[in-house]
């Protein structure tokens, strides 16, 4: 499949240098950039039915966890924003489910859209996960699941909306919470989000929208979906390094197996 075929190369012309320098400024000021109609109808309409068609074999999981990602800390009382705990509960599949002939894998091989990616984000290279089950999942937000408050791990997330939820399940973000590099956790401010004292910015992305995201300072979540339509979402995950695995402990916490 070729790339013209899934990208709307004349809206998004990603082998263009002045088009490429301007969405790194956007993403540079704003920590997020939103670019819809990304991924043509008839690309994400068959993501969409690969998906469903696998739906029996998501493996679908509810847990509780800090908004840090990190055990709780004994040095804090259990209602401390640093310890309090929020839920997340979503299906997933994982790279090895999703086919070779798929246009979402198409499209993460792309060596053009990989450079496109390089030059906006501004790293030397991207590299697909070494292990069998991270480099692609779909993300499946049945009514009432939801992502909880967090930070995330890494410095970047790139995601693909495949099917919007009719109500809810609103991405939600604040900017530049907290600096994890210096070690500033920005507990009180923290706690406001969580007690509902702060506004929050609200992305609603429609089928075939693109979003690059900085999370690692910016705190956010997915709201619960209120409707019945499933909300699905690809996540495609490269690393800075080749040779780089999820750990088998984060694989099976992750995807309820290993490999």
């Amino acid at each position: 499949m070729e790339l013209a075929d899934i990208v709307d190369l004349t809206t998004y012309p990603i082998e263009d240098a002045e088009f490429c320098a301007k969405l790194r400024q956007c993403y540079q000021r704003d920590g997020v950039l939103e670019m819809p109609g990304f991924v043509k109808e008839g690309a994400i309409s068959s993501i969409r039915a690969e998906g469903l068609a696998k739906r029996e074999k998501v493996y679908a999981k509810t847990e509780k966890h800090t908004v840090y990602l990190s055990p709780m800390d004994p040095a804090y009382n259990p209602d401390h924003p640093r310890n309090r705990l929020v839920t997340s509960s979503k299906g997933c599949l994982t790279d090895d489910q999703i086919a070779e002939s798929s246009a979402l894998r198409a499209l993460y091989d792309s060596d053009v859209f990989r450079t496109f990616l390089c030059d906006v984000l501004e790293e030397g290279a991207l590299y697909e996960y070494a292990d069998p089950l991270s480099s692609i999942n779909l993300h499946f937000a049945e009514q009432g699941q939801e992502l909880g408050w967090h930070f995330d791990n890494s410095s970047f997330a790139i995601t693909l909306m495949v099917q919007p939820p009719e109500h809810g399940g609103s991405f939600e973000y604040v900017r530049d919470m907290r600096d994890a590099d210096a070690g500033e956790m920005s507990f009180d401010a923290v706690g406001d989000i969580l007690d509902g004292r702060t506004p929050v910015n609200r992305l609603d992305a429609s089928a075939g929208t693109l979003v690059f995201f900085r999370g690692r300072n910016s705190i956010h979540r997915v709201a619960p979906n209120e409707g019945e339509q499933t909300r699905i979402l690809a996540v495609l995950a490269y690393n800075t390094e080749p040779g780089i695995s999820l750990s088998e402990s984060a694989r099976q916490t992750f995807y309820g197996r290993t490999g």
